[in-house]
């Protein structure tokens, strides 16, 4: 990051937010504030029905609870800055702080395509081996996943912010978003982008879509199995599971690849806020309703703890 320094003139960044006025939108702020304070007590209800409840101590109430850990520093990462930015008149974050964010966010963003290619994986066995289903997904197999999903997304975070700060920016600085994003941010960048665009539609749509695609046929293979009961409320109970994941799975992914996924020359900055704003604050807060409002037992035992 040092050397980025020496070589941009650009050491702070202005994040216009939401809106291009510069004026504090105050309106904006309680809105914002109240989807976020909603996010974190959500993810934190889920985490705490899922640690007090021994009946929900279960490989697939595990992966509930990472997803919700993930989407909780998911949308901390992004969400104070641009709280912050509402109440100023001047909207900025400086260079590191830049690169800081987007190594969160790239971070906490791949974990959640990995959590959820790890929780397909936990249903696909489920509904495949019940029988076996505790001996495959033992607490060390759990466990290893999700640390080695940790470790690698930690890896791939790292590869692409080295890459970014050593970028040149030398003016303008204003990033037209409510976070340091990676699309704004190459817009900015006096240095040739052509060969990272590459690296990212390469080793960034392997890392993205590898997920994808092994949730993809996971739940083709699962689909299969399921046509395959003969017992109609087996197959209901078999497609109430899975509802859930796959809701978070089709807002998540679908909002990413629209995201990231285009040549950067098709890319409208501005249109894109929207799409920005639905991936890093509304996904995380609509996944605590998906998964409580669709499972009976998250339910009961959040109505047990209420009651207590």
């Amino acid at each position: 990051m040092a050397k980025a320094e020496n070589l941009s003139s650009v050491s702070i960044f202005l994040v216009v937010g939401l809106c291009d006025s510069e004026e504090p939108q105050f309106l904006l702020f309680l809105v914002f504030l109240g989807i976020y304070l909603i996010t974190v007590v959500g993810n934190i209800v889920i985490l705490s029905v899922i640690s007090s409840d021994q009946r929900l101590h279960t490989p697939m109430y595990f992966f509930l609870g990472n997803l919700s850990f993930v989407d909780l520093c998911f949308s901390s990462v992004t969400a104070p800055l641009m709280l912050a930015n509402l109440l100023r008149d001047r909207k900025t974050i400086t260079f590191k702080g830049c690169m800081s964010q987007m190594f969160f966010l790239f971070c906490t963003a791949t974990m959640e395509c990995f959590v959820l290619a790890v929780m397909a994986y936990d249903r696909l066995v489920a509904i495949s081996n019940p029988l076996r289903y505790l001996q495959v997904m033992n607490k060390k197999t759990c466990v290893g996943l999700i640390m080695s999903s940790w470790k690698f997304t930690s890896l791939h975070s790292l590869l692409h912010i080295c890459i970014v700060s050593s970028m040149i920016f030398c003016g303008p600085n204003i990033i037209h978003e409510h976070f340091c994003d990676l699309p704004p941010l190459l817009a900015l960048s006096c240095s040739d982008t052509s060969k990272y665009d590459l690296l990212v539609f390469t080793e960034g749509s392997l890392v993205t879509m590898s997920p994808f695609v092994f949730i993809v046929a996971s739940y083709c293979r699962i689909l299969k199995i399921v046509l395959m009961m003969r017992s109609s409320c087996r197959r209901y109970q078999a497609f109430s599971t899975c509802s859930s994941h796959l809701t978070s799975v089709a807002l998540f992914f679908g909002t990413v690849f629209f995201t990231y996924f285009r040549p950067s020359s098709s890319n409208s900055v501005e249109d894109d806020r929207s799409v920005s704003v639905v991936y890093s604050i509304l996904t995380p807060l609509l996944n605590p309703f998906i998964y409580s409002l669709r499972n009976k037992q998250v339910k009961e035992s959040l109505k047990k703890i209420l009651l207590m």
